[in-house]
């Protein structure tokens, strides 16, 4: 349960933000920021807490729907919408500051990124990094949509593209909807083809990396790729 904590601070958000800093202020605050105004029978600091006591934690808050934020009530369409543009936005810079680089530097480091693009997928995405000499990124691709198997998997046309673009190593990605990055029979066998397909043509396979809910699997560090 989102713990809410009720303080009465002498100053209102915008002007503890002004003066402390935005480190300084709650969830609670800085949502009512966002919502500005509140409703009839509730403040705004209230309704900024109505909404995070009914979705109970950040993550569950960040990944509602339009309809979903709709069912509270003080939140229409407009504010709704506003709160997913929000929600997008934040994401999107943060995806952005770690992908600045353009260099894989290690499983750990890149799992963030491909952990932020990915754990919100409902359907399994397979996508394929490929990168030059350095690990520098030539070009990000989502393969395809669906469920890793030896029918839809198929490295020719992985390889298709690292050749087309000159790839010395190449890193792929999937995602497991259900949260648990732990592999399947498949994802392991699909690797193994993987491998045998790179060393054949003579590009490196970096890596393949399993996200899960703010987890990931790394072929590479569990020793199970060579």
């Amino acid at each position: 349960m989102y713990d809410i904590q009720e303080v009465d601070y002498p100053m209102r958000p915008r002007e503890r933000l002004r003066t402390l800093g935005e480190k300084y202020l709650s969830d609670q605050e800085l949502l009512a920021i966002l919502l500005r105004t509140g409703t009839a029978r509730s403040s705004v600091l209230e309704l900024s807490g109505q909404i995070l006591r009914h979705f109970e934690t950040l993550e569950n808050f960040r990944r509602a729907s339009i309809e979903e934020l709709m069912q509270i009530s003080g939140i229409g369409e407009s504010k709704a919408v506003e709160i997913r543009a929000m929600i997008e936005l934040g994401k999107r810079i943060q995806t952005t500051e770690r992908k600045r680089y353009g260099q894989v530097k290690g499983a750990q480091q890149f799992a963030k990124t491909l952990i932020d693009e990915m754990s919100d997928f409902d359907q399994e995405h397979l996508v394929a990094v490929y990168l030059d000499g350095k690990n520098k990124i030539i070009k990000k691709r989502t393969i395809f949509v669906g469920t890793v198997n030896s029918a839809s998997a198929n490295p020719c046309e992985i390889l298709h593209f690292a050749v087309k673009t000159l790839a010395a190593g190449i890193l792929i990605a999937h995602n497991h909807p259900s949260g648990d990055p732990k592999p399947s029979e498949a994802d392991v066998v699909f690797t193994e083809r993987m491998e045998n397909a790179c060393d054949y043509i003579g590009i490196n396979l970096i890596d393949h990396i399993i996200v899960g809910h703010q987890r990931y699997f790394s072929f590479q560090e569990s020793g199970l790729m060579f």
